[in-house]
């Protein structure tokens, strides 16, 4: 049975991809001796860690947009818009209060410490605690502090950690990627020449079509309604327009987060390259389209057979086969 040492990446709704990476690594007889991850792939990596992935896939399948509307926990006047209680409760449920170092692999989950402006690593400890600070989205999901540490998403410095798994017991690395380049590239850089005013009906369409790649249109507007709308300003000159009405801070945070972890990611994996990579782009669902989970774990199950025919066109036996050669001998 072949080893491998896997990350998993960045990426909101994206991250289901992983839970197929998962499932195409067991069907093919690889044995994950070592997981680390951040946000979105340290839940799915903790899951994995404790045996409780497939419950969690079942819950995930069944979710329709409305159960992931009911799900959101709005905050007002906090340092996020969102809290996870409800989710991360189902989660926890499922993790059953285990320890990090009481799992079976060594498994690492990634947060960010906005004081420090440094990763945490995350290799002890309770694992629920560990996903919650790797999962806090900036502006969007509410920080936690752990040990007098401001934690946020692991993904602002590290959205695909290679770092805690080089050296470790195994055949070959492999690592998912959520901000690969997306199918539908979308210029979202302005192209006025000049300072002409530019209506704004044009440069609202010519922006949206960016920001709906993150947020579904009736997600916002289930947060929206529950906190208000606030006025545009009016314009400061000819060449100062206001933003688009239907754009929001969630918008806007994840489409900094998801140029941003692209960036680091490919600069990264520049220096710490995995023996796999499997890339999901960047826009094969928007971050919080988390009733997608069936559609997302069918892409992650093709890319990643796609990436290990690449690299390996004689996979490991399966275990059921391995058992009979075994007998056979």
């Amino acid at each position: 049975m072949k080893r491998v040492a896997l990350v998993l990446g960045s990426g909101g709704a994206r991250g289901y991809a992983h839970i197929g990476a998962l499932q195409v690594l067991a069907e093919r007889g690889y044995e994950v001796t070592t997981i680390a991850g951040s946000s979105m792939g340290a839940l799915v990596a903790g899951l994995h860690a404790t045996g409780t992935l497939q419950e969690y896939t079942d819950w995930v399948v069944g979710l329709t947009a409305r159960d992931v509307r009911r799900l959101i926990d709005p905050v007002i006047n906090g340092p996020g818009l969102l809290k996870l209680d409800r989710v991360l409760g189902r989660v926890d449920e499922m993790l059953g209060g285990v320890q990090i170092e009481d799992l079976p692999i060594p498994y690492t989950a990634v947060a960010t410490d906005l004081g420090a402006r440094r990763e945490v690593w995350f290799t002890s400890g309770p694992l629920s605690v560990a996903i919650r600070a790797s999962v806090g989205i900036p502006a969007l999901i509410t920080p936690i502090m752990v040990n007098g540490r401001l934690l946020v998403d692991g993904g602002v410095l590290n959205p695909v950690p290679m770092e805690p798994v080089i050296g470790s017991d195994a055949d070959f690395t492999m690592a998912i990627s959520l901000s690969g380049p997306k199918d539908h590239t979308t210029v979202l850089s302005p192209t006025k020449e000049s300072s002409a005013a530019r209506p704004s009906a044009e440069w609202m369409d010519h922006f949206l079509k960016g920001a709906s790649e993150l947020w579904s249109n009736d997600l916002i507007a289930s947060i929206v309604a529950r906190f208000g709308k606030s006025e545009d300003a009016e314009p400061q000159g000819p060449a100062w327009e206001p933003p688009p009405a239907g754009l929001g801070i969630a918008d806007v945070s994840m489409l900094s987060l998801d140029a941003m972890a692209a960036m680091i990611t490919r600069f990264r994996l520049a220096a710490l390259t995995p023996d796999v990579l499997v890339t999901v782009p960047g826009d094969a669902a928007k971050a919080m389209e988390f009733h997608r989970a069936e559609e997302m774990i069918e892409l992650g199950r093709r890319l990643t057979e796609e990436a290990l025919d690449a690299f390996d066109p004689v996979p490991a036996p399966a275990p059921a086969e391995l058992k009979e050669l075994t007998t056979r001998n």
